[in-house]
């Protein structure tokens, strides 16, 4: 689940983490009023207003602007809320739809007075699968694209692996700001910023934590200008308040259906829509598919029970993805028997009626064969099979 940069910085916040601080609004009056409030209290005109949406590069595609008056501050507030911000990082890149900015955030401009003497950073913490540790990925060409700097030039790029059951350790903190080139009052300034930045992320059972630009001011101030906080979905049992965060507005509708049926969904960009029981079985899929011409257009696990209901809910989901050409559905029956998952199709498709693309089921496992029957005998058009090839044939058949 992602967050917000306002919720990743309210977050980080509670933790010690020094911020930008901000308010977050819906209009244009209200921003007005929350820049009244920022200039008070920071005793500068300049303020920052931020489109908050789920994607980064909001810069590039015009939803961060600085303003110095109340007139700025109108015009960036009137032009940013209600447009379709197109970034790097929004459906489609900077050719796509882009997404709509409902909010923004009216924030103090961290880098006055004094701009030159500030110098950006770049901090982020996630899981390495690998090494089976969390990773502090750092480095002193802050405010860029990442992945360019890592390209261009990997020296500039370190990382700290930290073991899990130690947690970080104070080494590790001290060779993280030395790496920076700090000093002084910056240097033990970054060590309490990271500190507090990994109890965040144990904490919150985040899956990731990005700070870019991370500023580190003229005072020798650490501050996260921005924020990217993504938690795992999984975690999110044990943090109600964090849960209620979600912004579905912000999130694929056919994902969000999706998870109020129960169903782990992931839209794709393919032509093959793709019904499943088990995240491995699904990916295995997925290859199947590719390897026999097609494209897949989503992940769908539709879990270990699959009966009618929910093979109905996954059929509309499916379907309303206007690429989909063709569906297989695949399932092992194992806790589910694949008699019940054959009647579940037979139930769905006379209960929706005008599915109007080709349909190939593979059911293996507990009474596969009478499964078998149950389709052929239906009278639909539904093609059945057996082996794994055998359904990626039909796929190969009905695209071509």
């Amino acid at each position: 689940m992602n967050l917000h940069e306002y919720q990743a910085k309210n977050l980080l916040k509670s933790f010690g983490v020094a911020i930008q601080d901000g308010i977050v609004v819906e209009d244009t009056e209200a921003a007005l009023a929350a820049y009244s409030d920022i200039k008070e209290k920071t005793g500068i005109p300049f303020a920052v207003v931020k489109a908050q949406i789920h994607a980064g590069g909001r810069g590039k595609g015009g939803g961060i602007k600085v303003v110095k008056n109340d007139e700025e501050l109108k015009e960036a507030a009137r032009s940013i809320i209600g447009m379709m911000l197109k970034t790097p990082q929004t459906p489609g890149g900077l050719e796509g739809e882009g997404k709509l900015v409902r909010k923004v955030l009216i924030a103090e401009d961290a880098y006055k007075p004094d701009f030159d003497s500030c110098n950006e950073v770049y901090i982020s913490i996630l899981m390495d699968r690998t090494t089976r540790k969390n990773v502090i990925i750092y480095s002193t060409e802050g405010g860029m694209d990442i992945e360019a700097v890592a390209e261009e030039t990997p020296h500039l790029v370190h990382k700290e692996y930290i073991d899990p059951a130690l947690g970080i350790q104070s080494y590790e903190l001290r060779k993280i700001a030395f790496n920076l080139g700090l000093s002084g009052a910056a240097f033990k300034e970054m060590t309490k910023f990271v500190s507090n930045l990994y109890k965040a992320y144990i904490a919150s059972d985040a899956s990731l934590i990005e700070i870019n630009p991370c500023l580190i001011t003229g005072e020798d101030k650490v501050v996260a200008v921005d924020s990217k906080i993504s938690l795992d979905d999984n975690a999110l049992f044990r943090h109600p308040e964090l849960a209620q965060l979600r912004d579905t507005d912000e999130e694929d509708p056919a994902e969000v259906e999706a998870k109020q049926f129960g169903l782990n969904y992931v839209n794709l960009d393919g032509n093959v829509g793709c019904m499943v029981n088990g995240a491995g079985l699904a990916m295995a899929t997925m290859d199947i598919i590719k390897l026999s011409g097609g494209e897949p257009a989503n992940f769908l696990d539709v879990g270990g029970t699959a009966d009618a209901e929910r093979v109905e809910n996954a059929f509309k989901i499916i379907l309303k993805d206007p690429k989909v050409e063709a569906i297989l559905i695949n399932i092992f029956g194992g806790i589910v028997r694949c008699d019940r998952v054959a009647q579940g199709v037979v139930d769905a498709y006379q209960n929706m009626g005008n599915i109007n693309v080709p349909i190939i089921v593979r059911l293996q496992g507990t009474n596969a064969d009478i499964a078998k029957t149950i389709i052929d005998e239906s009278g639909l058009e539904v093609k059945s099979a057996i082996l794994l090839q055998e359904a990626a044939d039909l796929v190969s058949e009905v695209l071509s």
